[in-house]
């Protein structure tokens, strides 16, 4: 991959440039929620733009294909099980990103889980002005993921 990123820790999500979360409520357990997102080859089952998920550095790293050919090589910042997955993103094809990560919270709610999504990330001017003009489609993106893992969780 061509582009090498800034590392930055779990505390970018609070100071990065752009800053972009989104919350959802399923009805699966905050257990197995966390469970989906550690399996990282799961991914592309539950998640649809990504097309390609392996763990890497006996799973604390993760490399990722999505639609369209962006990849990322990435690493694990965080798994704390039923509360946190996150991750770095270290390299990518993508032109003018210079740092990103993007965080996991569950929160036990009622007999489900409240899973807020963190997309955290700084880049050249134009980076920066199309991660805010994708909100929408981050946040549908989000949304459709979240629920296509709900229903995989819920019903076997």
């Amino acid at each position: 991959m061509a582009y090498r990123l800034r590392s930055v820790g779990l505390d970018y999500t609070r100071t990065a440039p752009v800053r972009l979360a989104f919350t959802a409520e399923v009805s699966a357990p905050p257990e197995a929620v966390f469970g989906a997102l550690a399996d990282v080859g799961g991914w592309p089952r539950w998640f649809r733009q990504v097309t390609e998920a392996r763990p890497t550095a006996d799973g604390t790293g993760r490399e990722i294909r999505l639609v369209g050919g962006t990849r990322f090589r990435e690493t694990v910042v965080a798994a704390d099980p039923c509360e946190r997955y996150a991750y770095r993103i270290d390299e990518t094809n993508v032109p003018g990103l210079r740092a990103l990560l993007e965080e996991w919270r569950l929160v036990p709610w009622h007999s489900g889980t409240v899973v807020r999504y963190t997309f955290a990330l700084d880049g050249t001017t134009l980076v920066r002005a199309s991660a805010r003009a994708f909100r929408p489609g981050l946040r549908k993106a989000f949304h459709d993921a979240v629920r296509c893992l709900d229903r995989r969780l819920t019903t076997g």
